[in-house]
């Protein structure tokens, strides 16, 4: 697997492999200096080598990974949005909105906090 398009391709239903594509478009959108990797078989944005999030399928949900630091930081906002978290994502159930304001503002905290990293995992 090497591209978002090879990863989306894994994904059986169409309504979720769209609904996973949407995101993908909005992130390219909303923060075009990212770059595309795929890794672990994740579809992930870095910014200058330093992860930023990671997106993967479940049966029940997709999950975003920002790291623990911005699910630390957010743990109320996600609450309130109705998803579910552990120490290394969030759930969005294949049923549920995306909350692309909360995206938003994880992204842009990533970007903000690692802005002087040099590893790419903090």
């Amino acid at each position: 697997m090497e591209t978002f398009d090879d990863f989306l391709a894994t994904v059986d239903d169409p309504e979720r492999r769209a609904k996973l594509d949407d995101v993908f478009v909005w992130v390219r959108k909303t923060f075009p200096q990212l770059e595309e990797r795929i890794a672990w078989n994740q579809p992930m944005f870095t910014d200058h080598g330093t992860f930023i999030i990671a997106f993967s399928v479940a049966k029940a949900h997709f999950a975003v990974a920002p790291e623990a630091v911005p699910l630390e930081v957010f743990t109320e906002r996600i609450r309130q949005a109705g998803y579910t978290q552990t120490k290394q994502l969030f759930r969005i159930k294949w049923d549920q909105a995306v909350d692309y304001d909360l995206l938003r503002v994880i992204i842009a905290f990533n970007i903000e906090d690692k802005a002087g990293h040099t590893s790419f995992w903090r």
